[in-house]
């Protein structure tokens, strides 16, 4: 099933696609999947929490926020040797990309030499790298370009219809205007959401649709399933009913929908690995998830393991991605990274 990417889906589209019969949605979604990825093949990812908590935004998920009285205790941003060594344990463990994360709004101007330097001192190891630091300037935008950032990551967390009653300190419009930064600046686009944070089917088809239909499709595209947390405010309202946990079976028919709409993405199982089962997670690999985060925490949640993961591969007969960057590869991008930027400004 040779598939051609489009951003004219429709919500109507999408909505036939979450309503197919299960088997007949995950083989669609698996044959548009071996269509445009190599088969068996899972990237491993690495997601290091550069600055934790003190964030002045109201994400009614997050732990990191003020507002949260979650115990994260603020922390300043990292010193960039001890990124960089974490960098290099991702590595030896097997990651090919490595995502830093911090609990801003928006970085401040004083941080980016510090950021730029992460950037590179992890790409100069032949990794993949990813930033997530809230809203960016223009100018910042550029300045990660320059330093040769691989992925900007912004998730739209849910559909527009219910985003105002997840987050109230920005809208999802300033989500859209990021990720058009970071596309007008030659860096790929990492966004995606979170299911299970009691939102209907109507809201998993909207969230789909938002991003199956940007200019340009996301290159990476998270999917996360809420990881319940007391002391924020979908935590304590979620915490012990039927909605604090998302049913696997659509959490599958998500995945599965995100991979036919966007079938060039990267589909990334993201948080809730660690409270999904393997033959879940299995179903996932079918319908087209192809990346995840390993290691034992994710930012301030925890996660699956990498020894877990491995038994879990070796069950499966899945392979991680190898890493393939050189630098001559990495040396090589920076050219249509700066032609989009010069094509942009005219």
């Amino acid at each position: 099933m040779t598939v051609t990417p489009r951003n004219d889906w429709s919500r109507e589209e999408i909505a036939a696609l979450f309503d197919l019969p299960f088997t007949e949605l995950v083989w669609r979604a698996a044959q548009v999947h071996r269509e445009n990825h190599p088969a068996n093949e899972v990237q491993l990812s690495t997601l290091l929490s550069i600055k934790t908590g003190g964030c002045v935004e109201d994400c009614g998920y997050c732990s990191q926020s003020v507002k949260a009285d979650s115990g994260v205790k603020p922390t300043k941003l990292m010193e960039v040797q001890s990124v960089l060594q974490a960098a290099a344990r991702a590595k030896d463990n097997g990651s090919s990309r490595f995502c830093m994360g911090a609990a801003w709004r928006n970085p401040k101007d004083r941080d980016m030499p510090a950021i730029i330097e992460m950037v590179k001192g992890v790409r100069g190891m032949g990794l993949e790298t990813c930033m997530t630091l809230g809203m960016l300037t223009d100018h910042q935008a550029d300045m990660l370009a320059e330093a040769g950032l691989d992925y900007y990551n912004h998730n739209i967390d849910t559909s527009p219809e219910r985003y105002n009653d997840i987050i109230t300190t920005r809208t999802m419009e300033d989500r859209l205007d990021t990720l058009g930064q970071v596309r007008r600046a030659g860096i790929n686009v990492c966004s995606g959401g979170i299911v299970g944070m009691g939102e209907t089917r109507e809201d998993r088809v909207g969230f789909v649709h938002t991003l199956a239909t940007l200019p340009s499709h996301p290159q990476s595209v998270p999917v996360n399933a809420l990881v319940p947390v007391k002391g924020t405010v979908l935590g304590d309202m979620l915490a012990d009913t039927p909605l604090a946990k998302i049913d696997d079976i659509e959490f599958v028919r998500t995945v599965a929908v995100a991979r036919i709409t966007m079938p060039l993405s990267m589909v990334r199982l993201s948080a809730g690995r660690e409270s999904m089962s393997e033959m879940t997670q299995a179903m996932c690999f079918m319908a087209g998830a192809n990346s995840i985060f390993t290691g034992d925490t994710l930012l301030t949640a925890p996660n699956a393991g990498d020894d877990k993961d491995g038994a879990m591969f070796a069950r499966l007969g899945i392979k991680p991605m190898a890493i393939t960057q050189t630098q001559a590869d990495l040396d090589a991008e920076r050219m249509p990274r700066g032609c989009a930027r010069l094509e942009a400004a005219e």
